[in-house]
């Protein structure tokens, strides 16, 4: 492939000689026809949907804890949010790569996409793309009408516009911290059919943050090609500062766990848990990261997924002392 500098055209699939790796699991076990479509939502990179999903199942616990909600209800609803998590993260992923597919090709770790390098048509992943808008809204029906306008608007509007951003900001992680996290307000509304302001605005805000925190040093991998094909991203703005900003970010997410356990009543598991395990796995998150390696930031990335367990299970460990009358101490 040609050497490019800052004003060299972008790369068209046709410019591409591409020759796939060694398969990663599943994508050997299907055959060549299905492999690039499997590969257009990241099915055997799974650290997306359980980023995406994280939020919905906060949301949905705290809301749990909130109205006692019985487990034979929590754990089906558990299930249809993993697999709306699975369809939004794979549209994002597929209209992304329609959008992006020629600054793909200028950049060493995406040149191998299945539409940058030409094994899929636009026309192909457009039909594939409104397969699974519709069974993305499928998934939804029977929620109260707030919560599944609320769904809808983050499966089309928020994803649709993300891929537009970082031709126009040096933000886009911004916007996909909206689009990410806003499953905690779908599933709150879902089962509790109730607005609460204070606590979604303080967690969406803090939410925000860790999204703010793992992406812009996932997008850490890809600086030099992204200043070549003109990519803008907040990796790109920040520079050398990239590493104290996701801090600062970092902490932002930390405290508005906090003030959401205050303001939903959680109990000392939570605050243990949940706030105190979160806020050491994050420390030592930094502490293992080099922001120079791509194999270290995207590792960095992959641990926020791991992250999630310990947040969640303080939730989780909350709802089930409270639903079976164990007592603890509130915090109010």
């Amino acid at each position: 492939m040609p050497r490019h500098d800052e004003t060299s055209p972008l790369l068209t699939p046709s410019d591409i000689s591409y020759a796939p790796p060694s398969l990663p699991f599943p994508l050997g076990l299907v055959s060549p026809g299905v492999r690039p479509y499997l590969e257009l939502i990241r099915f055997h990179k799974p650290t997306g949907t359980v980023l995406m999903f994280w939020p919905f199942a906060w949301g949905l616990t705290l809301a749990a804890y909130h109205v006692n909600l019985p487990f034979e209800e929590y754990w089906p609803q558990l299930g249809r949010y993993l697999l709306a998590a699975f369809l939004l993260r794979g549209s994002a992923c597929t209209i992304n790569d329609i959008f992006d597919r020629e600054y793909d090709a200028g950049v060493e770790r995406t040149k191998g996409r299945p539409l940058a390098s030409g094994r899929i048509s636009v026309f192909a992943a457009s039909v594939y793309l409104i397969l699974q808008y519709v069974a993305g809204v499928a998934i939804y029906v029977g929620l109260n009408e707030i919560a599944f306008y609320a769904a809808i608007i983050q499966l089309l509007p928020l994803f649709l516009v993300y891929p537009l951003m970082k031709r126009i900001t040096y933000w886009p992680q911004a916007w996909l911290g909206i689009c990410m996290n806003f499953g905690l307000a779908v599933t709150w509304i879902a089962v509790t059919g109730d607005i609460n302001w204070p606590l979604l605005s303080v967690l969406l805000a803090g939410t925000w943050g860790w999204t703010m925190h793992y992406d812009t040093i996932y997008a850490c991998q890809d600086r030099e090609d992204d200043v070549k094909v003109g990519v803008k991203s907040t990796a790109v703005l920040l520079g050398d500062y990239v590493e104290p900003f996701t801090i600062v970010c970092s902490v932002l997410f930390i405290a508005s766990l906090a003030v959401a356990g205050f303001i939903n009543h959680q109990t000392v598991i939570y605050y243990v848990i949940s706030v105190g395990g979160t806020a050491l796995h994050i420390v030592w998150q930094y502490s293992n990261v080099n922001l120079e390696k791509p194999d270290s930031c995207w590792r960095f990335f992959v641990r926020n997924g791991h992250m999630g367990w310990l947040t969640w299970a303080g939730l989780m460990l909350d709802y089930v002392a409270k639903a079976k009358g164990h007592s603890f101490p509130i915090f109010r």
